[in-house]
């Protein structure tokens, strides 16, 4: 379940984005362009942190928390976007939905956020009975 939600971010992102609609994107000032790297390369060495830290040392909770700083962050940003001018709109003025009703990203990350907290759930209930298990026969 973590694994979905690091692949949106640190995968799924740069490939949506590094491209003429945001990093050659010349319409865009250069230090956004620059921003929007930097937050790409950053959210995706994040991701491969995560992915050695679910895969390589079976944890759950600290990927899972990384996640949501980065899925949540942009979550944040979406409900802020009225102060500081910001869009999902293309330059088009297209904007990517889900049936027509709900933001691409907005859903991607919703869902993201969603198996996360699912994620943690789990591992609690199995540490859980781990130690009933453990309790049961020490």
């Amino acid at each position: 379940m973590i694994t979905i939600c690091i692949l949106l971010y640190a995968a799924g992102v740069p490939y949506l984005e590094i491209n003429a609609t945001h990093v050659f994107n010349m319409e865009w000032h250069s230090h956004a362009r620059l921003h929007n790297v930097w937050q790409l390369i950053t959210n995706s060495m994040v991701g491969i942190l995560c992915l050695w830290l679910v895969w390589a040392r079976n944890e759950v909770r600290l990927p899972a928390l990384l996640s949501a700083l980065v899925t949540g962050g942009f979550m944040i940003a979406y409900l802020l976007r009225g102060f500081y001018e910001g869009s999902m709109e293309r330059s088009d003025g297209s904007e990517v939905t889900v049936f027509g009703v709900i933001n691409f990203g907005v859903a991607g990350f919703g869902l993201g956020l969603l198996l996360l907290a699912a994620a943690v759930q789990l591992d609690a209930w199995s540490r859980s009975k781990n130690e009933d298990r453990q309790g049961k026969y020490s």
